[in-house]
């Protein structure tokens, strides 16, 4: 049975491929539970500076123009 992603969690498994959560973790500096949540709960809705690290790292590594509306509504 595989875990249901968020919308950002299956971008980044589509961009990055395997690894790219951990890939954004260490670009990003924050703690795996927290890119964790990111990516596989899709209720959570990061936060000001979270959401801005994880957007900014997101374009770095993917080459991608992304937005918070892409993933988070």
């Amino acid at each position: 049975m595989f875990k249901q992603r968020s919308r950002f969690g299956r971008f980044i498994d589509e961009q990055l491929g395997y690894g790219g959560q951990e890939r954004i973790k260490e670009e990003t500096g924050l703690t795996r539970e927290t890119v964790s949540k990111a990516c596989n709960k899709q209720e959570y809705t990061p936060k000001g500076g979270i959401l801005k690290l994880l957007l900014q790292a997101t374009k770095h590594l993917t080459g991608k123009n992304v937005k918070k509306d892409d993933f988070w509504a």
